[in-house]
């Protein structure tokens, strides 16, 4: 049986993973669930997989979860606060850690299961985004393995020759492209965008994510950050990663090679099925997804993405191309900007303006600790904080 930890059960990539592990009970033992605060739900959670431990990081939510837990005759041990996503992501009887908070909010935690030498299965791209050099360098130190999750990231590495860390060119690798579905607005005219609301904004066509990503999706920051996170995990640079887009979201994305092949991953926009590919690599175990239908699609497409439509995406390339901390910025920059959106607080045409501006305004540093770069990701929130107050005045 193979432990696990699933950082962030309650969310839309740790439900999917826990669909995965329920048909599979004779493989996979969950070990911990964590969720930020919706205590009704891990509670639930708790009741079918009867976990070790349960978080809760919003410790104010721990009476609830305790009253539901004293009706039943579960042994669960209940811990609280953001440290205590670290310590069950570092469990010793745990060999899988599903890193799927949102934000920057997963980076210790992800971190800490990559110092213990676990399968990391990482949707936390932000991560990577943050920290890269170093979250890389760990995994390499402690003998991690690190598997992605994005759909894109693991098309990717179903689609790269084995011996791709050794670099890109060595392995007869001329390019990655990327696939973006180009989100609610790929074709909706400039001079609209500024009035749309947040519930437009997170009605993506094609897949069901959650409040934050789905903005995301829709400025193409969410596509900006996997450029950055691609970068990491396959060791190349940004002018190898072209991004695609591809609004069937059939091909996840693809592998161009010296010789003029090309790979490419396809299947249903359904998140369970890279899940089940990182929880069973190198084999292959059944994941609940119908089997794409290929007569059904009928049709492929791929546009260019505009950087005028898409300022985050070009924003994106100029952190990873500027190094140091200037992807924590930027990653912070959006995370205030996507809540002040989300809150009715600011355009969403803004929201790359802040970002920008941000950016613009703290010097980038050196990204080698920890610290330097929770600090840098301090003041980009400081900063972004303010000039939304100084938009909303």
């Amino acid at each position: 049986m193979i432990g696990i930890t699933i950082l962030g059960s309650t969310g839309s990539i740790g439900i999917s993973t826990l669909d995965v592990l329920s048909r599979h009970p004779d493989k996979y033992n969950v070990v911990a669930l964590t969720a930020n605060s919706n205590a009704q739900l891990l509670f639930e959670q708790c009741l079918q997989f009867k976990p070790d431990y349960a978080v809760l990081v919003d410790k104010s939510t721990a009476e609830k979860f305790k009253e539901l837990l004293a009706s039943t005759n579960l042994k669960i041990e209940l811990l609280t606060g953001a440290a205590a996503l670290e310590q069950v992501a570092s469990l010793s009887e745990v060999d899988y850690v599903m890193a799927a908070i949102v934000g920057a909010a997963g980076l210790l935690s992800s971190m800490a299961a990559a110092r213990s030498g676990k399968r990391v299965l990482l949707a936390n791209k932000e991560s990577l985004v943050m920290s890269g050099q170093l979250f890389m360098d760990e995994v390499k130190k402690h003998g991690a393995e690190l598997l992605p999750i994005d759909s894109e990231h693991n098309a990717i590495f179903q689609s790269m020759p084995q011996d791709y860390h050794q670099g890109l060119e060595r392995s007869g690798v001329s390019k990655i492209l990327l696939t973006a579905s180009g989100g609610p607005f790929r074709e909706t005219p400039i001079e609209h965008l500024d009035h749309v609301t947040p519930e437009q904004a997170c009605a993506h066509p094609n897949w069901d994510m959650g409040r934050k990503i789905s903005v995301d999706s829709a400025t193409m920051m969410n596509k900006g950050l996997e450029v950055i996170e691609a970068c990491w995990l396959f060791n190349t640079d940004a002018d190898k990663v072209q991004v695609v887009l591809h609004p069937q979201s059939v091909i996840h994305s693809m592998v161009q090679y010296v010789d003029g092949s090309v790979l490419a991953q396809l299947g249903r926009p359904d998140m369970r099925t890279p899940i089940a590919h990182a929880l069973s690599w190198p084999q292959r175990i059944e994941s609940g997804v119908e089997p794409l239908d290929i007569f059904a699609i009928a049709r492929l497409d791929f546009v260019e993405p505009d950087f005028q439509r898409f300022p985050c995406l070009r924003l994106a390339y100029e952190a990873m191309h500027q190094g140091g901390t200037a992807p924590a910025i930027l990653n912070a920059a959006n995370e205030v900007a996507v809540e002040s959106f989300l809150n009715n607080e600011l355009s969403f045409m803004r929201i790359a303006e802040v970002i920008e501006r941000t950016m613009n305004s703290i010097e980038t540093g050196f990204a080698e600790t920890v610290e330097q770069i929770l600090d840098a990701d301090r003041l980009a929130r400081e900063c972004a904080t303010k000039l939304v107050s100084l938009n909303a005045s």
